[in-house]
């Protein structure tokens, strides 16, 4: 195969891997047929299995790469110089435009019931619990220093509290209990 039909099967994939954690995130993976993700990469049907082996492992890698885009945007509000980046983070993600747009926000709250329906050693779980760590793991420096000894259980406390409370937050959308539970838990985890 030559160099630059290789390099357009590869762009082709991180297409549809773009694709499938997008629509993943805003619809939930049973909801998303391979079909509809290749059409939206412009791709047809037949050729999927020529990038992935099955849409569950289109799935893991989607999950996956969601998380990874969403850990390098925390580590680098952690690097900013600036130093308001736990701020940043808080605003954002516990606001109406992250809870509104789950298809562009973090795989977490996304992807939470489809790596629990999933089974013990499924890729789904695999890459979840790897993506968690990867935002625990950024939570912590992104927390004051400070907090010494109890900052991996502080950075853990933050992540749970708002996951929870877009995955509630979403739930709840159009009624006015969502709004007051982002907010809620965002003045708590600020102050």
């Amino acid at each position: 195969m030559a160099r630059s039909s290789r390099a357009a099967v590869a762009e082709k994939r991180e297409a549809v891997l773009d694709i499938a954690a997008r629509l993943f995130r805003e619809r939930g993976v049973e909801a998303v047929s391979v079909a509809e993700v290749m059409a939206a990469a412009g791709l047809t049907h037949g050729g999927f299995y020529g990038h992935f082996e099955s849409k569950e492992a289109l799935a893991a890698e989607a999950c996956a790469r969601a998380f990874g885009r969403g850990e390098a945007r925390w580590t680098a509000l952690a690097d900013d110089p600036a130093g308001d980046g736990l701020e940043a983070l808080l605003r954002f993600y516990l606001g109406p435009e992250h809870r509104d747009t789950p298809g562009r926000g973090c795989a977490a709250p996304s992807f939470a019931a489809e790596a629990a329906r999933d089974a013990p050693n499924g890729g789904v779980r695999r890459a979840y619990v790897a993506g968690i760590c990867g935002l625990a793991g950024a939570m912590e420096r992104l927390l004051p220093a400070a907090l010494r000894r109890r900052r991996r259980q502080r950075a853990l406390l933050a992540l749970s509290a708002m996951v929870g409370a877009v995955v509630i937050a979403r739930a709840a959308g159009g009624d006015g209990i969502s709004d007051e539970i982002l907010k809620a838990v965002r003045e708590e985890l600020a102050g």
